[in-house]
């Protein structure tokens, strides 16, 4: 009887090792399959960069340049939209220093007036995503950014968004639009919170009472551009950056750069002067983009950091060619104390994503 107990036991013990087995084949099995799921979705997305067009608008300027480099290192072909002969050799010489990278001639170039519907069509025919990076100057050369420019940036993006809706390979647009859009405010007439994030919109009377012609025109683009993208099915979400910066930022964005800084000591005086690395906003704009296709959608208020210190405005003052104290030297304008929030982009960016739609 004792023997038939052992043996019993060993078939058992033999049995229970023969489960505990079979579960950790089970268990290893699915971390194998959710470790081969997670490199097979990723050789999908290369995949699918590679076999995806996307278009730049204004891709010589300042930012677009940095938007098509970022997308061509992501593996994305990119479509560039120029105007003029100009911008073409620009593009070539850029080439030939290396400023412009190119990667598996993935990089093409076409001709097209931004203000004429049809021909933005044409340029966007085949592409599923499109940077519209609003990238404007006076056509004169004399006046920087003017009331006339605001128009013109108004009527291109209208033309660019339309032309968006009725392409029928276009799925998403980002739009480049500036956080001169959502901090111009009456505050003494409106209870408004102390904090400015993506739900907040400048005042246009007060922007034409200052004629803060930067800020009007990219206010009016992207109300105009909401309109038609929710009129025409299209998903649509818009960056709102600080004060573009970078190397040379000045010598290589002059025009936006100064009509940004209209207005400046007021921001400054309010904690609402904000600045934006080139390169990460770039960035920004390439994360939206590929969040567009899950979930991501709507406003982002982009920027680095927020110039509070005098000697932080010293130093934005010799990079811009201020006189010194022209920022913080005034001391009659009354200070606001606003405080900036990107926390939505900052969110977005660390992949936890937050859908929100805002109407303005």
């Amino acid at each position: 009887m004792g023997f038939l107990q052992t043996e019993e036991s060993k078939r058992m013990e033999i049995e229970e090792l023969r489960r505990m087995l079979v579960a950790c084949a089970g268990v290893n099995g699915r971390k194998d399959d959710e470790e081969f799921r997670g490199l097979r979705d990723r050789m999908d997305d290369d995949e699918r960069r590679r076999d995806e067009v996307v278009c730049v608008t204004s891709g010589v300027s300042f930012l677009g340049l940095a938007i098509v480099n970022r997308l061509l290192l992501r593996g994305y072909s990119v479509r560039i939209i120029v105007d003029n002969q100009e911008d073409i050799e620009k593009l070539r010489e850029m080439e030939s220093s290396g400023e412009m990278r190119t990667y598996n001639n993935n990089l093409s170039v076409v001709t097209a007036k931004l203000t004429e519907v049809e021909d933005v069509v044409e340029a966007f025919e085949g592409c599923r995503g499109i940077f519209h990076t609003s990238a404007f100057v006076d056509p004169v050369g004399l006046s920087g950014y003017s009331k006339c420019m605001a128009e013109i940036e108004v009527k291109a993006t209208e033309s660019v968004m339309k032309a968006c809706a009725r392409t029928s390979s276009v799925k998403n647009c980002v739009l480049t639009s500036s956080l001169l859009a959502c901090i111009w405010r009456e505050g003494a007439k409106q209870d408004l919170s102390q904090v400015v994030n993506q739900d907040c919109w400048s005042n246009e009377p007060l922007c034409i009472n200052k004629k803060l012609w930067y800020a009007l025109g990219k206010l009016r683009s992207e109300k105009a551009a909401w309109q038609i993208a929710e009129e025409g099915g299209l998903k649509l979400a818009t960056i709102c950056p600080g004060l573009i910066t970078g190397p040379d930022f000045i010598q290589r964005n002059p025009t936006a750069t100064i009509a940004y800084l209209k207005g400046a000591q007021e921001m400054y005086a309010n904690g609402l002067l904000a600045t934006v690395d080139v390169m990460r906003l770039a960035e920004a704009h390439v994360c939206v983009y590929e969040a567009m296709n899950k979930t991501g959608f709507g406003r982002y208020i982009c920027f680095d950091k927020v110039i509070k210190r005098e000697d932080e405005a010293e130093r934005l003052e010799s990079q811009v060619g201020m006189p010194k104290n022209k920022l913080s030297g005034n001391t009659n304008i009354i200070s606001m104390p606003f405080e900036l929030s990107n926390k939505k982009l900052t969110t977005l960016m660390s992949r936890t994503l937050r859908p929100c739609y805002n109407q303005f």
